[in-house]
C-alpha cells in the first residue's frame, strides 16, 4: 500500500493531557532536586484544597450550613461567610502533616496558624485568601482562592512572623490564584512566566490549559467599583471622568477581585482598588491579595502600583496590612498614575506659588 492510500490517524494528543500541575512545576523549576519536589508537593497540595472547596461551592445550596453568615466578625471587621471558615480550615488541613509548610497566614486568622510537627523541616510559609469576594457566594457568582509561598527566614521563636514584615513582595518564590466558576482554573507562576490549569473532573487533576500568558501593554477594559467614585481621591475621578469621554473602553467589575483580575489577564485593560480619601490605604491586604497577584501580573508582562508605588516594592508595617491596587497592562496602569502625578505636580506648583508670595 503507498503512503496516498494509507488512512491518516491522528497523533494522540497524551503530552498535553498528561501536563499535570506537579509535573510542569518540576519542568519550570529544571529540577528533581530537594527544593523542586518540594514545590511541586506544596502545589498539589494547593490544588487538593481548591478541589474540596470547588466540590463544596459547587453543592453549596444542597448543603445544610454553607451559606450565609456565621454571625462573628473576623480580624479585619467583617462579617464571616461560612464558607470563609470551611475554605479556611481546609487549607490548614491540607498542610498538617505534609512536613511542608511552617506556617500559615490567612486574612481571616489574628495570627499566623503554626504547625510545629512541620517546622523542623518545612521552611516554607503559605499566604492566603481562603474566599476571595465571598459576597458573591449566596447568589452563584464566580469567587476565588489567593496564594502566596515564601521562604521563611530566621526561627520566628516569639511566633510574631517578623521576617514577612521586613521583606517586600518581590520574597515570594510562587503566588497564584484559583476561580472557581464554570469550570476551577488554577493559574501560578514560579517566576517563569504564568501558567492556566483547568480541573479535568473525570481525572480529578488539573491540567495545563494556557502557557506562558502574556497581557497586551493595552486593553479596553477597566474595572472598578464606579459606586465609591465620590469617596476616591480627585486624581482617579480624573481619570474615571477620562475614559468615559473617550472612546474604546469598556466598563466590566464583578466584585470579586480573582475574577476581575482573571479577565484582565487574559484581555488586558486595568483593574483599580483605589484608597478613599477617609482611608487612602484601601480596602486590599497587601499580604494575602495585592502582593500576590502582582507578582503574577508582573510574570504576564503587566504592572501593579499603589499609585505612587510598585506593589512589590512595598514592606508591609503589618501583618494585615492594606494597600491601595491598580493592576493590568502596562500603558493602561500608566496612565492611571499619570492622573496622580499630574494632580501632585499642580499641587506642588499651587504650594510654590503661595510660599513665594510670603514676605520673607
Amino acid at each position: 500500500m503507498s503512503n496516498v492510500d494509507q488512512p491518516f490517524i491522528p497523533e494522540p494528543a497524551l503530552d498535553r493531557d498528561c501536563m499535570t500541575l506537579s509535573r510542569h512545576v518540576l519542568q519550570q523549576l529544571h529540577s528533581f532536586g530537594a527544593e523542586a519536589q518540594d514545590l511541586s508537593a506544596i502545589m498539589n497540595r494547593i490544588a487538593l484544597a481548591a478541589k474540596l472547596i470547588a466540590r463544596r461551592l459547587t453543592r453549596a445550596g444542597l448543603v445544610a450550613g454553607a451559606l450565609g453568615f456565621t454571625g462573628e466578625m473576623n480580624v479585619q471587621g467583617e462579617s464571616v461567610k461560612k464558607m470563609d471558615v470551611y475554605a479556611n480550615d481546609v487549607f490548614i488541613s491540607v498542610f498538617k502533616q505534609s512536613g511542608l509548610v511552617c506556617r500559615l497566614a490567612s486574612e481571616e486568622m489574628q495570627k499566623p496558624y503554626y504547625i510545629p510537627e512541620n517546622c523542623p523541616i518545612g521552611r516554607y510559609t503559605l499566604l492566603y485568601d481562603p474566599i476571595d469576594g465571598s459576597s458573591n457566594v449566596d447568589i452563584n457568582i464566580n469567587v476565588g482562592s489567593i496564594f502566596a509561598i515564601r521562604q521563611q527566614e530566621g526561627l520566628d521563636e516569639d511566633g510574631t512572623a517578623s521576617d514577612l514584615l521586613q521583606n517586600n513582595g518581590r520574597n515570594q518564590i510562587a503566588a497564584g490564584y484559583v476561580l472557581y466558576g464554570p469550570s476551577t482554573m488554577l493559574v501560578y507562576s514560579l517566576g517563569t512566566g504564568v501558567h492556566a490549569f483547568t480541573l479535568d473532573p473525570s481525572l480529578g487533576e488539573f491540567i495545563l490549559s494556557s502557557e506562558n500568558i502574556r497581557l497586551p501593554d493595552h486593553g479596553s477594559i477597566y474595572s472598578v467599583n464606579e459606586g465609591n467614585f465620590w469617596q476616591w481621591e480627585e486624581p482617579l475621578r480624573d481619570y474615571i471622568r477620562y475614559v468615559h469621554r473617550h472612546e474604546g473602553y469598556t466598563a466590566r467589575y464583578g466584585g470579586a477581585l480573582v475574577g476581575d483580575i482573571h479577565r484582565i489577564l487574559f484581555q488586558g485593560g486595568v483593574f483599580l482598588y483605589p484608597g478613599t480619601v477617609k482611608k487612602p490605604e484601601g480596602k486590599l491586604r497587601l499580604l494575602y491579595e495585592s502582593a500576590p497577584l502582582a507578582y503574577l501580573i508582573e510574570q504576564a508582562g503587566g504592572r501593579a502600583s499603589t499609585g505612587t508605588q510598585e506593589i512589590l516594592d512595598v514592606v508591609p508595617e503589618a501583618l494585615h496590612a492594606r494597600s491601595p491596587l491598580i493592576i493590568g497592562s502596562k500603558d493602561d496602569v500608566a496612565l492611571v498614575e499619570s492622573f496622580i502625578q499630574d494632580r501632585a505636580r499642580a499641587v506642588e506648583e499651587r504650594a510654590a506659588r503661595e510660599r513665594s508670595r510670603i514676605p520673607q
